[in-house]
């Protein structure tokens, strides 16, 4: 057209624009834009309109408020343009609802589009009595039943936690449609398998988001026989072709414990992105399979490029296992310096976490001091490093540098402070510091903090004291809290109030063996062995077993492809395949020290000052 000479008009232009909007083209809508200012098109409305939708459309949000206020004639399509443009891109939510006041005090029409735009960025915001007074003027200018206003009040009220207001507009819609229906479902967990029945009955098919909100209200209700029948309707319908429905199921099945079924479906998957992959490398992770979440790392790191969201699931996995290397999580620590996200606070967190849980409190140290924005999830992390270490003094400077910081401490973080105090026997510092958690930061006590009271009364021997504490825990005492008690009787010797917390114990949780062993350890130590034989003829006829306990030790080379796991051996354990040569070493090494300790000895005889008499001593 334009070889040929023939004039553009107002009609060319916004046909263009139109086209790229919705097509890979910014570079030449740019250049229409600079063809429409050069023919002196820009003042027509239409034009105007068109160039405003385009760069809302790619996200110029300045460029195309420019255009708006440049226009020198605007029609209400010209208002809904800015409104929902600014609503659109959800970060200038409060200049969309400005824009919106502006337009009613100009007299302009209202309609559906003015409204929807104005709701949502209502909802971005969680400005819910703007909200409220937008909805009755939408109810006054007839606009209320309109269905996409109705969807945009569902979704607004939910995102400022008015539910039941939500409910009240689902149910008060003349017209619903698949919108509807997915946002509901969506928000509403317990209801969200009747209303998927609702829908099918009321005619409506379910879409992709449907589904992806459906398993994910299913999963958090841990309704496995609906997961199943959801699986079903979505084979049936052909939706498994959905990347995010596909991986959605791997999510559920995970949550269920159905690891089996996860790995199933993940394995039906012709083209896998990270995040699919990120769920199977999750769902290991949270069902304690670490060795398989690591192997699935590996596999993922061959294919695709990692997120923060992969590390973050890979070194959880790590963390929580023992028998796992640590060289694996030094390998993903490499990867992740590579691949440039050492400042990610997600990874950092995780590497924290990671090094913290296994022992390695220098690399934590130094992950932590790397932080740009420190956490109560990254400072909880170090905090809990340094208390399995037992090092009072940096855990208390990094607890009062938490509380100058502004960052609140959690239970978990006053969890790790107690069990640190009550191993140093820090009484009355354990004391202060449960109730600044109770008093200062209004933190309801868990089980495991009465836990850390009693074991940290009873270690210091005031046994009265902590069967006082025990006596008034809301509910009663659980099982960690009366194994606490019974352990301080058992090192104190005291058998009576041993007999008194034992019983309790045998009566709540009859197969667990800790109460059984320490009843007949103390029994024994105090020379009452009838008693004691009676306790370990209790356990043999109730079928209980002591669980043997197990060191490891690490004899990989730490590449990716040797063994994950640990060596892990008891006592008197002769499983591995070169235990004599182990049990030879360790020989030899006994006698190395013993004549160590000879000649360390021979030497302070000779060479210290004074008597022979004072040398001997």
């Amino acid at each position: 057209m334009n070889e040929f000479g023939v004039g553009f008009d107002a009609v060319t232009c916004t046909t263009v624009l139109s086209f790229c909007s919705i097509s890979e083209e910014f570079l030449f809508g740019l250049q229409t834009h600079c063809l429409i200012a050069k023919r002196g098109l820009g003042c027509d409305v239409f034009v105007g309109n068109s160039l405003m939708s385009f760069y809302f459309k790619w996200r110029w949000v300045e460029d195309g408020k420019r255009v708006f206020d440049e226009m020198p004639n605007r029609d209400f399509v010209s208002w809904n343009a800015v409104i929902s443009g600014y609503a659109q891109d959800g970060n200038h939510g409060h200049e969309a609802i400005r824009s919106f006041l502006e337009m009613a005090r100009e007299g302009m029409m209202l309609d559906h589009v003015s409204f929807t735009g104005v709701v949502s960025a209502c909802g971005h915001e969680v400005q819910l009595e703007a909200g409220k007074q937008i909805h009755g003027l939408a109810l006054k200018r007839g606009c209320g039943a309109h269905v996409s206003v109705g969807n945009v009040l569902i979704s607004m009220y939910s995102k400022c936690e008015a539910v039941d207001d939500a409910k009240l507009v689902f149910e008060k819609m003349c017209e619903r449609n698949v919108v509807s229906w997915t946002t509901m479902i969506s928000i509403d967990d317990e209801a969200a398998v009747s209303l998927y029945k609702y829908m099918l009955a009321d005619g409506v098919s379910p879409n992709d988001v449907t589904f992806i909100g459906l398993i994910h209200a299913i999963s958090n209700q841990s309704l496995v026989k609906e997961g199943s029948m959801v699986h079903g309707h979505c084979t049936k319908a052909g939706f498994l072709s959905e990347l995010n429905v596909c991986n959605s199921f791997v999510t559920m099945y995970a949550k269920f414990e159905f690891m089996a079924e996860a790995v199933k479906v993940f394995e039906e998957i012709s083209y896998r992105e990270i995040e699919t992959w990120n769920t199977l490398i999750s769902g290991y992770a949270q069902n304690g399979m670490s060795q398989e979440s690591v192997e699935a790392f590996y596999s993922a790191m061959r294919v695709s490029r990692p997120t923060q969201y992969t590390f973050g699931s890979v070194l959880n996995a790590i963390a929580d296992a023992e028998a796992i290397s640590l060289q694996h999580g030094q390998i993903c620590h490499s990867y992740i310096i590579k691949i440039g996200f050492s400042l990610d606070p997600i990874v950092c967190g995780a590497l924290l976490d990671m090094y913290a849980k296994r022992g390695d409190i220098s690399e934590a140290q130094k992950v932590f001091n790397e932080l740009s924005h420190r956490s109560q999830f990254s400072y909880t992390g170090i905090i809990s490093a340094y208390a399995s270490h037992g090092d009072l003094n940096s855990v208390m400077t990094l607890f009062n540098q938490m509380e100058e910081e502004g960052v609140r401490p959690d239970s978990i973080t006053f969890l790790s402070v107690l069990a640190l105090c009550g191993r140093l026997g820090m009484v009355d510092l354990g004391h202060k510091i449960y109730d600044t958690m109770l008093r200062g930061h209004k933190i309801e006590p868990s089980p495991e903090h009465y836990s850390c009271m009693v074991d940290m009364l009873g270690r210091a021997g005031r046994l009265k004291e902590a069967e006082l504490f025990v006596s008034r825990i809301p509910g009663g005492p659980g099982l960690s809290v009366l194994q606490s008690l019974l352990g301080s009787c058992r090192t104190h010797k005291n058998v009576g109030m041993g007999e008194r917390v034992a019983d309790q114990l045998i009566g709540m949780e009859p197969t667990e063996s800790g109460s059984y062993v320490l009843m007949s350890n103390l029994y024994a130590e105090n020379g009452e062995w009838e008693k004691a034989a009676k306790v370990r003829r209790a356990m043999r006829e109730q079928g209980v077993r002591k669980e043997i306990g197990f060191s490891w030790v690490d004899v990989g080379g730490g590449g990716i492809d040797d063994s994950l796991r640990l060596h892990g051996f008891s006592s008197s354990d002769m499983s591995h395949p070169r235990s004599g040569d182990i049990c030879y070493m360790a020989s030899f090494v006994d006698y190395e020290m013993k004549v160590f300790e000879s000649e360390r000895v021979s030497f302070l005889l000779t060479n210290t000052p004074g008597t022979a008499e004072d040398r001997q001593t």
